[in-house]
C-alpha cells in the first residue's frame, strides 16, 4: 500500500493506493495505528480477487461471514475510524459486484486487492470513541 497526504490543516486527507495482493482490512487498520487516527472517514473503490463480508445476527450476536471467492469490483466501499479501547478501530460496509451483475454487501471482515483499491480518508482534529453496548453486543460510537 502507498499513501501521500494530500491535504492538511483543521482536517487532513490521505490518498491509500493498495495494490495487487495487499490485504485491506490489515492495510488500513496498520495505517491508522501508525498515523494515530481516531476520528476518520474514507470511501474506496477498486476491486477485490476475494473477500469475506459479515451480516450480523442480532440473535447470535456476531457476524455470519459471507465468502467471495471470485473476482469483484468495489462499487462502494465506506467507513470510519474511532477510538475503541484507546485504540483506533476500523469499522467499514462494502458493496460488490459480480460478473453477472448481481451485488453483495456487508460489514468487511477481511479482502484481498487485485488490481488497485483507491481510498480517500479524511480525518477530523475531533477524536470520537467507540463504547461497547450491552443491547446489541457491539462496540457503537459514542458522541
Amino acid at each position: 500500500m502507498k499513501s501521500r497526504l494530500i491535504a492538511s490543516g483543521g482536517e487532513k486527507t490521505y490518498v491509500l493506493i493498495f495494490e495487487t495482493g495487499d490485504e485491506f482490512v490489515f492495510g488500513l487498520q496498520s495505517f491508522a495505528e501508525e498515523n494515530r487516527l481516531a476520528g476518520s472517514h474514507f470511501t474506496a473503490i477498486g476491486a477485490f480477487q476475494s473477500a469475506t463480508l459479515g451480516y450480523f445476527d442480532w440473535q447470535e450476536r456476531k457476524y455470519i461471514p459471507i465468502e467471495i471467492r471470485e473476482q469483484v469490483e468495489v462499487l462502494i466501499l465506506a467507513g470510519d475510524i474511532a477510538l475503541q479501547d484507546g485504540k483506533p478501530k476500523l469499522h467499514a460496509h462494502v458493496v460488490v459486484g459480480k460478473r453477472d451483475g448481481s451485488a453483495h454487501g456487508g460489514h468487511i471482515l477481511k479482502a484481498s486487492v487485485r488490481p488497485t483499491l483507491e481510498v480517500v480518508l479524511s480525518e477530523s482534529p475531533q477524536h470520537l470513541r467507540r463504547v461497547d453496548d450491552p443491547d446489541s453486543g457491539i462496540a457503537l460510537i459514542q458522541l
